[in-house]
């Protein structure tokens, strides 16, 4: 978000999200329903520390961009896990249905996942069958799926769009970031795919994936 806005009052308006009062000063906090939920001063400090913009009307917890930045590592980690567990001779279906479990919100409601290599009438991956199939392979359901995962990686990185975490939008309990994810095969070769990532933070505390949209960059054609 941009600089200029750090410094800007929160008014609750009609829309039932947090907002930035204008510049003009024409919006005022008395300006809210006086029914209006009210985040509790811990929320209202990470606000201001975060310098939020939108903010959830009635929000009871903030996702900070410690939290978000774990949260993509972690993922990172678990997709080079996997393909580990599985050269281990380790169940590996079971521990990548785990990450799912852990890393995306499928047990506790939607997940809209778009896979990199996923195409056709399977392109979208909105039940965790489906996502485990893009990643484990082995589902007769997925014919098309080898196991993304069983590459196997040998290293998994991200980046964010932007430098000092302005590639992650945080409103509330809910953050979004764009960036890359670089995967290193066990050949030495790095390739990149384009990510954006939208994380919910449940009421156990923990971030979990609710939008994952993930493609090769684009080439232009020769001119």
């Amino acid at each position: 978000m941009e600089r200029n806005a750090r410094r800007a009052p929160l008014v609750v308006v009609a829309t039932g999200l947090v907002l930035a009062a204008c510049s003009q000063g024409t919006e005022t906090a008395k300006d809210a329903p006086a029914s209006a939920a009210r985040p509790d001063e811990r929320v209202q400090q990470v606000i201001k520390e975060l310098e939020l913009v939108y903010v959830e009307e009635g929000a009871q917890d903030i996702v900070t961009y410690d939290e978000v930045n774990a949260a993509q590592q972690a993922w990172c980690d678990a997709l080079v896990r996997i393909g580990q567990v599985k050269q281990e001779g380790g169940d590996y279906r079971s521990y990548a249905a785990q990450v799912l479990s852990e890393a995306y919100n499928y047990d506790y409601g939607k997940v809209f996942f778009k896979p990199t290599l996923a195409f056709g009438e399977q392109t979208f991956r909105n039940d965790k069958q489906g996502a485990l199939a893009y990643f484990v392979g082995g589902d007769p359901q997925y014919p098309d799926d080898k196991g993304f995962a069983l590459a196997p990686w040998v290293k998994c990185r991200y980046d964010n769009a932007g430098e000092d975490n302005r590639g992650i939008q945080i409103y509330g309990s809910v953050a979004i970031t764009m960036g890359n994810v670089w995967l290193t095969g066990a050949d030495g070769k790095e390739i990149m795919v384009d990510k954006t990532w939208v994380f919910r933070k449940g009421e156990d505390g923990k971030l979990r994936i609710i939008v994952h949209k993930s493609a090769l960059p684009f080439t232009p054609p020769p001119a």
